[in-house]
């Protein structure tokens, strides 16, 4: 007769790296690599553009309650992206801000490892950014120049807060006050 509380006891106390955080990290990168690996990684960056713009009104709203502000300035919004990253466990900081820009730099992604080689969930940031920006300052244009997921040291991201008829040379994503 085998002993099911010994059982239970020896599973228990199993040293693994299982814990919530780490698992949804590695479900939103199996989510992200199945969809590039079905569909493409143009159809899966849709996908999650809609996570992701869903997600930044979700976060601009919690911060502008906490706040009691119906709408946040441009230095607000820019300490509003810093933090929300801090509280995800990125390391976002702020390299230039301007009328024109605000570029932040990043040395560590809120997905850690599980990020490289799966651009897609880049696009959740641009996206969370973008609705958080556009819909405090009416505008956003966020490029994300440089990300750990394609194998850069740190992140890059800048946000153009006007639009412009000349793009640079890197893909961005416009967002508009909705």
């Amino acid at each position: 007769m085998v002993n099911v509380s010994l059982i239970e006891n020896q599973i228990k106390s199993l040293e693994l790296p299982i814990e919530r955080d780490h698992f949804l990290r590695t479900m939103i990168r199996e989510l992200a690599g199945t969809l590039q690996d079905v569909v493409g990684i143009e159809q899966a960056e849709g996908f999650l553009n809609v996570v992701g713009y869903r997600t930044g009104k979700h976060v601009n709203q919690q911060y502008q309650n906490a706040l009691q502000l119906s709408n946040l300035s441009r230095e607000q919004v820019t300490a509003v992206l810093v933090d929300w990253k801090r509280r995800i466990q990125g390391d976002f900081y702020v390299i230039e801000e301007t009328d024109e820009k605000i570029v932040l730099g990043n040395r560590r992604c809120p997905f850690a490892e599980q990020v490289e080689g799966r651009e897609a969930m880049c696009v959740m940031t641009s996206n969370i950014f973008g609705a958080i920006v556009a819909d405090n300052l009416g505008y956003a244009r966020v490029e994300l120049q440089d990300t750990i997921a394609k194998g850069a040291q740190e992140c890059k991201i800048v946000i153009y807060l006007k639009p412009s008829e000349v793009l640079d040379e890197f893909t961005a994503q416009e967002y508009f006050k909705g």
